[in-house]
């Protein structure tokens, strides 16, 4: 029951609808319209609060121009800055950040030659009766030459009337700037923005397609190709049953690495063993990606690969002290020397030489179950790069990252 109208209400019958068939005994006022808010609403540019995009002169403004520039002068940039809304010009004089704008800044009010309309010689320059000089004409022009020219005379006469010779009979302009429907050539660019990572020694070498190849895909110039560690880990002979009999092939894989946190490994199989080899390498150069590296000699904890029945595990080593024992020819006596040396490698000889190509110099390895050396240098590869890092750790663990490198990689900061 509605507080506002009288207990009598219930019992009468309302003389006009209602919005509901039922009446509301809820004790608030019903809402069957929009209230009205007390206080009228006011805009911000009323209150101050909006700037003007561009303001109109003010009284000093237009006195101080006055001194510059002439009354009709005056006259003109008033005209001017009635003409231009400012709203429009805030919004399209200013850089657009959309996904379809120009990469670049050009002014659109210009025409730009070969890229928005070539210039092409006008139709006027067209000579129907345009023809070649016979043999007769051109003796004539040279024999002239020779009549006018004196001893003073040096090359550049004899080059200036080499360039400057006519070869036909008519219209100049028809000769030197002949009206075409074809498009004018592109410019010819000395030097390109892209390089293939080639430098001129490599170009005055003997390069094979497959190398100029792997140069512009991967950007590295020869020398730097060249100065690589590879080595073929795996080579056996593979035999294709077809309907045709059997086919012999020969399967090789490789590994690539710049000594320095770089490793790769490629796959080749091919008749020929000599090309087999080559393209395996190639492989593993293009295939080289980043391995991370602990204080550039070990890994970043121990991890695990696994591919087929092959599993391993790398562990990583500190750097330690060893115990040389060094014989004197002459002395027969040991001088034992301790000098600062690290772990070492210590594993089998495919991942001993897959540390050397990346640059692990202390490392332990153990191979579990199957040994088998195409499986065994896959998971090994994949163990190397499922490495995590300490600054993962310790934003996953919210710690600082000394603190990590301290306590799980024994570092010295």
């Amino acid at each position: 029951m509605s507080a506002s109208h009288p207990f009598r209400c219930l019992f009468t019958k309302p003389g006009t609808p209602s919005r509901c068939l039922r009446r509301s005994f809820h004790p608030s006022k019903s809402l069957n319209a929009r209230p009205k808010p007390k206080f009228p609403s006011l805009k911000a540019s009323k209150l101050g609060l909006v700037e003007e995009v561009l303001p109109d002169y003010s009284k000093t403004e237009k006195e101080a121009l006055a001194e510059n520039y002439t009354p009709a002068q005056m006259a003109a940039i008033e005209a001017g800055e009635a003409a231009i809304d400012p709203h429009d010009l805030a919004k399209k004089g200013a850089f657009r950040e959309d996904s379809m704008r120009l990469d670049y800044l050009d002014d659109l009010s210009t025409i730009v030659p070969i890229i928005d309309k070539p210039v092409r010689a006008p139709e006027r320059n067209h000579d129907p009766n345009l023809r070649l000089k016979d043999e007769e004409e051109l003796i004539d022009d040279f024999a002239n030459l020779v009549k006018n020219s004196s001893e003073d005379d040096d090359n550049l006469d004899w080059r200036q009337f080499a360039d400057n010779q006519r070869l036909t009979v008519g219209k100049e302009e028809a000769e030197t700037n002949p009206p075409s429907s074809l498009a004018p050539a592109i410019p010819k660019v000395y030097k390109s923005r892209f390089s293939d990572g080639s430098t001129e020694d490599d170009e005055k070498a003997e390069i094979s397609s497959a190398m100029r190849r792997l140069m512009r895909q991967t950007g590295y110039a020869l020398t730097t190709i060249q100065r690589f560690r590879v080595k073929v880990l795996v080579t056996h002979r593979v035999v294709n049953q077809t309907k045709l009999g059997k086919i012999q092939s020969q399967y090789f894989l490789s590994v690539a690495g710049n000594g320095r946190g770089r490793l790769g490994v490629g796959e080749a199989k091919t008749t020929d063993v000599g090309e087999g080899r080559e393209q395996s390498i190639l492989n593993a150069i293009r295939n080289m990606k980043p391995i991370p590296r602990y204080e550039d000699r070990t890994i970043f904890g121990d991890v695990r690969g696994k591919v087929g029945g092959t599993e391993l595990e790398l562990m990583t080593r500190p750097p330690g002290m060893y115990l040389s024992l060094r014989l004197h020819s002459y002395i027969a006596h040991a001088l034992f020397d301790r000098s600062i040396s690290g772990f070492g490698i210590r594993c089998q000889s495919r991942i001993y030489e897959m540390c050397r190509c990346a640059g692990i110099s202390d490392l332990a390895a153990r191979v579990t179950r199957s040994r088998n050396p195409m499986n065994t240098v896959k998971a090994a590869m994949q163990a190397l790069l499922s490495q995590q890092l300490p600054e993962d750790l310790a934003r996953a663990r919210g710690k600082k990252l000394v603190d990590v490198r301290k306590v799980y990689y024994n570092g010295n900061t």
